[in-house]
């Protein structure tokens, strides 16, 4: 196993991880056999990228921000933190993926812990989480931030609730 240079954590985007992120990135792509072709604006202007992924936008509809996992140079994932719900509640408060070869080693229940305290400090009390029902790594991590079930959501994704207070 790959040793990290420091402990992982959520942060802003940064150009720091340029070739883990592209590198990581484009892999799962390749892997869900997705065109890839949407990282070649990053590739040619990694700093542009990175500044349009920086603070407060409006995505969806709604005030969102856009953290990367990071370990010094070493790009892990990232979570995206709707500061609220969309209209049709799709994709809940909190996205987060994790990329190839960080998966199954802990890194998106503790990318998860450290937006829960974010969401707190937005003024959330809970937050709602989507999750595919066929995705089982995501929610062991749901269950262990204490996922409340509450039904399935018009994309056919199970729907849990977390409480922004640590367990």
């Amino acid at each position: 196993m790959i040793r990290l240079s420091e402990t992982p954590h959520l942060q802003e985007p940064t150009t720091a991880v340029r070739t883990s992120y592209l590198v990581g990135e484009q892999a799962d792509l390749l892997l869900r056999g997705t065109d890839t072709s949407s990282l070649a604006a990053a590739s040619e202007d990694f700093g542009q990228y990175v500044a349009e992924r920086r603070g407060i936008v409006e995505r969806w509809g709604v005030p969102s921000e856009v953290f990367w996992f990071v370990s010094g140079e070493m790009y892990l994932g990232s979570l995206v933190l709707r500061h609220r719900l969309t209209e049709d509640e799709g994709g809940g408060h909190i996205g987060y993926h994790v990329v190839q070869p960080w998966q199954r080693q802990g890194h998106a229940t503790r990318m998860l812990g450290e937006a829960l305290v974010k969401a707190k400090d937005l003024g959330l009390e809970r937050v709602l989480l989507t999750v595919a029902p066929d995705n089982v790594a995501s929610l062991r991590v749901v269950h262990r931030h204490g996922g409340v079930p509450d039904g399935r959501n018009h994309e056919g994704e199970d729907r849990y609730w977390v409480e922004t207070a640590p367990l």
